[in-house]
């Protein structure tokens, strides 16, 4: 089976900075056709607007995907772009410290519309897309599309502060599970890559306000280092190419082994 992904054409959300840009800019160089969609169109058009054109496999949407009226016209962007759509990359997350004993905190419920609620959207509205291209083509065996959704460790982590979070990140590895046993007759795989600490804007912002953030990282992760936001995209390409075709309804920990540690002592940030 191949690693490729070229020709392929992807949806990758959150792809303005951090995780999600480093995936969307090695498939665009991995030779996927690429749609960059995030809500902030400045910052789109700051990392890729000389880039994106008619003639080149890279276009941007902005838009708030909670919005299900945005989700329709950036499947329509997408399909006026590049005729179809093969893979869906779920990056776009928000981590907000929320008060877990504070009823009138509604960090969990903003969350949840975030992480989750935005991705599964999404994922029903691509997956039909997918259902529909396949029918058309006559496609009988194969594969017929993927998702990858960007999860985190918090949610098996247990840390007061990050309730919310956690709580989203749980929700959006059981979304991968079960829309993967809702596809899978489709021929359409779901997985997830749940990550520890990744040098993404948001531990940048954290570090910067916390200096012992780091070193606390380092002392609870076996690799001792804190991930390149590049250290993922390998992962989820090998999970969107034809390589991991029998690979579904799998949460991919890639976390330099912080998981391993006594849960108590390794709290997720």
């Amino acid at each position: 089976m191949s690693f490729s992904i070229a020709g392929k054409t992807v949806i990758v959300t959150g792809a303005a900075n951090g995780v999600g840009l480093s995936i969307a800019r090695h498939f665009a160089d991995q030779g996927a056709n690429v749609m960059f969609a995030d809500m902030d169109e400045a910052r789109l058009v700051a990392e890729i607007g000389e880039e994106a054109g008619q003639e080149g496999n890279i276009r941007y949407f902005a838009g708030d995907l909670r919005e299900r009226l945005t989700i329709a016209n950036l499947l329509s962007a997408t399909i006026d772009a590049f005729d179809r759509v093969d893979i869906l990359i779920n990056a776009s997350r928000q981590m907000l410290v929320s008060d877990p004993l504070n009823p009138d905190d509604d960090a969990v419920e903003q969350l949840l519309q975030q992480n989750l609620l935005a991705s599964l959207r999404l994922s029903q509205v691509i997956a039909k897309r997918m259902i529909r291209q396949a029918e058309e083509a006559g496609q009988e065996d194969g594969s017929a599309g993927c998702i990858v959704n960007i999860s985190s460790i918090a949610a098996r982590r247990t840390h007061p502060e990050l309730l919310g979070y956690s709580i989203s990140c749980a929700a959006l590895d059981q979304m991968t599970r079960s829309l993967a046993v809702a596809l899978a007759a489709n021929r359409i795989r779901v997985n997830a890559v749940a990550f520890g600490s990744v040098l993404s804007a948001s531990l940048q912002g954290a570090l910067k306000e916390h200096s012992d953030y780091r070193a606390d990282i380092r002392a609870h992760t076996p690799l001792s280092r804190i991930a390149s936001a590049d250290e993922l995209t390998e992962t989820v390409q090998y999970l969107a190419s034809d390589a991991a075709a029998f690979v579904t309804g799998q949460i991919v920990t890639v976390d330099g082994g912080r998981t391993l540690l006594d849960p108590v002592s390794a709290p997720a940030h």
